[in-house]
């Protein structure tokens, strides 16, 4: 299948009114001009944690949320994205309790990485171990094999217990390819159109490297997995999270990519009210690129910024940011934090809370989305201009829940009577159907303004965003091949 150039929305399975069939209902009667591009459900799998991105199996849908048919109705009319988190799976999933019941016994034992198809002997080195990328203090994690009462050491590149609730799988192996191939044919029996492999850049483990983005390695493995989504009609986006360079490289070899650079670089811009920035990066960014402004996650800064943001400015976007009530995830790791000691790893927030909750900014900052070369994504919170909500970041300790609000059907029917929510739907409805989105793409010299421009045959259309009052406008040639203009 080709992806549609249009835009596509980010959520939960239970965050539009509770469910799967609410999602689809409220789909239906609100938004099925506005997201034409497709839905992307965060994982509805039964899952032992982080609110989904440990599963247990993708064959099945989690019961609190519906059942596959749900996902199929959704479908019918919506390009349905769904996450692959094909680095690892749940230590409670059938595959991995049968492993810890049995040991090498057990029939699904060639799924993990027992140190030893490292190691000859199975003990790690800790001079290689010196050389990886880690996500936590070590890469592998210690489990007592039931039948026998011997001590197992598997891969395990993350988790925040030990040992780890995430099990890495050998990608190598032959029984993990055939998992992923029953996945993938279920995905397509069950109207799934896009994938997006999660954590794809730790797949390849081999000693003497970082462990992550292996090169050339890992193009052996996305090129196998490429074959096999084009063979159910599946587009494959691979999402790394890591310094732009590498996401690059992968648009480079044609795949689609996550342009994590462009969240911040956007409120900087708003922010400091200075294009100048933002100007080069678009001019120099790949085009085959999904954009998003917020997401499930915060406003990555470090690594996919490295070396494209000045720390005295990012200081004080993100002390803006804490002003207006946002937290943050911070890097641990001395050796990737800045030269000065800048160590933030994302701002966790509502995007429209980062902007001072200022109709006019949130406006400019999705217009600017929206003509950025790519498909752009919005986000549940950020399509009803959620602010930020810091009961769950108590109660769970993860700050990352200041943007996670779950909507009743009631609250977003409010939500949808502010005058910044229909602004937005009249903003996306222009991307979705205007067909210079399809052409050639410029952005002017800026300092003060952000001028951007698309055109294709007899059509043009093209966005100012004065930074000064942060006022709007698109001018365009209309059906009649007359100018006109639309403030946003």
């Amino acid at each position: 299948m080709a992806l549609k150039n249009q835009v596509q929305l980010i959520t939960y399975p239970d965050s539009l009114g509770g469910d799967l069939k609410s999602l689809n209902q409220v789909l239906n009667a609100h938004f099925t001009d506005i997201f034409t591009g497709g839905v992307h459900i965060l994982p509805p799998f039964p899952s032992s944690g982080d609110r989904g991105f440990a599963p247990m199996t993708y064959l099945e849908i989690e019961p609190a949320f519906g059942t596959w048919e749900d996902v199929r109705a959704i479908g019918e009319r919506f390009d349905v994205l769904v996450d692959l988190m094909v680095n690892h799976i749940s230590q409670k999933s059938e595959y991995f309790q049968d492993f810890l019941q049995n040991g090498r016994d057990s029939q699904y034992a060639d799924l993990f990485l027992t140190l030893d198809k490292l190691w000859p002997d199975g003990e790690p080195v800790q001079e290689d171990i010196d050389k990886m990328f880690l996500r936590r203090p070590r890469p592998y994690s210690t489990f007592t094999i039931q039948k026998n009462g011997e001590q197992e050491k598997v891969w395990t590149t993350f988790g925040k217990t030990d040992p780890s609730e995430q099990i890495d799988l050998d990608i190598q192996s032959e029984m993990t390819k055939e998992l992923l191939a029953a996945f993938f044919r279920n995905f397509s029996k069950n109207n799934v159109k896009i994938v997006r492999l999660d954590a794809v850049g730790y797949v390849i483990k081999k000693l003497g490297t970082s462990c992550f983005f292996v090169e050339p390695d890992i193009y052996g493995f996305l090129d196998w997995i490429m074959d096999l989504a084009k063979s159910h009609n599946i587009e494959l986006l691979p999402e790394v999270h890591a310094h732009y360079s590498i996401q690059f490289k992968l648009a480079e070899r044609g795949y689609w990519i996550y342009d994590f650079v462009l969240p911040y670089r956007i409120l900087a811009t708003l922010v400091t009210r200075s294009g100048g920035a933002l100007a080069d990066y678009l001019r120099n960014r790949p085009s085959n690129q999904f954009t998003m402004l917020d997401c499930h996650d915060g406003i990555p800064i470090i690594p996919d910024l490295d070396d494209l943001f000045d720390t005295n400015e990012a200081r004080t976007v993100v002390e803006k940011c804490l002003q207006r009530g946002a937290n943050l995830s911070l890097i641990l790791g001395e050796e990737h934090k800045a030269p000065d000691g800048f160590d933030v790893h994302q701002i966790n927030g509502t995007y429209y809370s980062v902007l001072g909750c200022d109709d006019d900014a949130y406006l400019a900052a999705r217009a600017i989305q929206f003509f950025a070369p790519g498909i752009p994504q919005v986000y549940y919170v950020g399509l009803l201009a959620g602010e930020n909500k810091n009961e769950r970041v108590s109660q769970t300790g993860d700050g990352r829940e200041i943007n996670r609000h779950n909507y009743t059907v009631e609250e977003i029917g409010q939500s949808l009577d502010k005058d910044v929510v229909q602004r937005l739907l009249q903003l996306i409805r222009f991307r979705n159907q205007y067909d210079a989105f399809n052409g050639e793409f410029k952005v002017m010299d800026t300092s003060e303004e952000i001028k951007m421009r698309w055109k294709k045959g007899d059509t043009a259309c093209e966005l100012f965003v004065d930074l000064r009052t942060m006022r709007s406008v698109i001018q365009y040639t209309d059906e009649n091949g007359s100018l006109a203009e639309y403030i946003v």
